[in-house]
């Protein structure tokens, strides 16, 4: 049992540690691209690999959250599948809501969004939409850091004995 929850904390790790990793590449696109319309190509493509590779990652630790699951706390196991729900629902409007969005805003505008004045009612929808998928794929990253957490520290239902924590006699046991 313990090497099937290694390997979901692997798998949660992944997208925790690529999600982190987009936005170093997000911000040295943007500081390091002579043109910010190439950045935001970059970034947008490599969001779409993100936001993907959570929806199957994601499906698959709710999926495989069924299994072995007759001693764990149901508390925990709930909370756990209520922050994979989360974290996948994250990933899912973020890519097909936010995505689509800023995609349709970006063509309707028809030019690089730097042309565009600061105050025009297009270049504030445009960056509303930013803001709102920058806080999506956050609170999709906080509920995978706690569903790491809630993972990492299952404990069984089953009440442990623990009258003597200094007796190795199991531990050492020939």
């Amino acid at each position: 049992m313990k090497f099937y929850s290694d390997i979901r904390l692997l798998l949660l790790s992944i997208w925790l540690g690529a999600a982190v990793f987009f936005i170093a590449v997000a911000q040295s696109a943007f500081a390091v691209l002579p043109q910010r319309e190439l950045a935001g190509a970059v970034v947008g493509r490599t969001l779409i690999v993100l936001n993907f590779g959570g929806l199957a990652i994601f499906a698959f630790l709710f999926l495989t959250s069924f299994l072995g699951t007759a001693t764990v706390n149901r508390f925990w196991l709930w909370v756990e599948r209520i922050l994979l729900l989360i974290t996948a629902t994250a990933c899912a409007v973020g890519q097909f809501v936010f995505g689509v969005w800023i995609s349709l805003k970006h063509a309707e505008i028809g030019r690089p969004i730097d042309e565009l004045a600061a105050d025009d009612p297009l270049r504030i929808q445009f960056d509303m939409l930013h803001e709102y998928a920058v806080w999506t794929l956050m609170a999709g990253m906080a509920a995978a850091l706690i569903a790491f957490f809630v993972i990492a520290n299952r404990r069984s239902a089953k009440k442990t004995t623990l009258a003597d924590p200094y007796n190795f006699e199991k531990e050492f046991k020939i």
